[in-house]
């Protein structure tokens, strides 16, 4: 199936057509209309919505542009621990570095999970659990990319995220799911072959600055600044 309109201009036939698709292969596999996982930015497939709701968080938020094998909305898996390095030919930065490339694990590290899919069954089957007995907000799975969303946001080092792990779980109630070291959180997070790339994006949500416009310092359509303006101290 052809997924290079993730990559388009969201103004454009391209992404509508693309999004009409995604969400017709969707309905046919899953069987459902109501309750299908949200690919956007922002929910990142751990929010179930129905098929108007996707479709307006695809088109205001964006598509998640690593969710390459949609695993979710019924397409057979295939082994992703790798596939962040071939995020098409950007830099490769990772946003929440879900990247085995950015978090420095070997591609044999975890085994070949797209060929035993009882193995990746048993590393991702439980990830909604609850962080910790009785809680509601978060699942084991959710709580793990907050976290390591902070991980990537504030460039915690590997070594500083693990103690941050370490007194998390021990803050909790008994029983808590979190992840006691960095390399359980990279099992979980390389098996379900999470990536994101790290792109700048015009202040008005006009366009990335990515291909034509890796370059550029203003936006083309608003004008805007690509960059931030410095506080001046007084």
């Amino acid at each position: 199936m052809d997924k290079s309109w993730m990559h388009s201009d969201r103004r454009s036939k391209a992404y509508e057509f693309g999004v009409e698709a995604f969400l017709n292969f969707a309905v046919e596999n899953l069987l459902t209309t109501t309750h299908i996982r949200c690919p956007c930015v922002k929910c990142v497939n751990l929010k179930l919505f129905g098929v108007g709701i996707i479709r307006d968080h695809v088109y205001f938020n964006g598509i998640d542009q690593s969710y390459k094998n949609w695993t979710f909305h019924g397409e057979p898996w295939e082994a992703t621990t790798n596939a962040s390095r071939n995020v098409e030919e950007d830099d490769g930065h990772s946003r929440y570095s879900f990247v085995s490339e950015e978090i420095d694990t070997d591609d044999n590290d975890f085994g070949d999970f797209g060929s035993d899919p009882y193995e990746f069954a048993n590393v991702i089957g439980d990830g909604d659990q609850p962080v910790y007995p009785g809680c509601r907000k978060y699942t084991k799975l959710s709580a793990l990319v907050k976290l390591y969303n902070l991980k990537a946001k504030h460039g915690m080092s590997d070594v500083c995220f693990t103690e941050l792990l370490i007194l998390q779980g021990d803050l909790l109630p008994e029983g808590n799911t979190i992840p006691t070291s960095m390399y359980e959180a990279k099992k979980t997070l390389c098996a379900l072959g999470l990536s994101y790339e790290k792109m700048h994006a015009c202040p008005n949500d006009c366009i990335w600055y990515r291909k034509e416009y890796d370059d550029s310092t203003n936006c083309p359509t608003c004008g805007i600044s690509r960059w931030k303006k410095a506080k001046i101290q007084s």
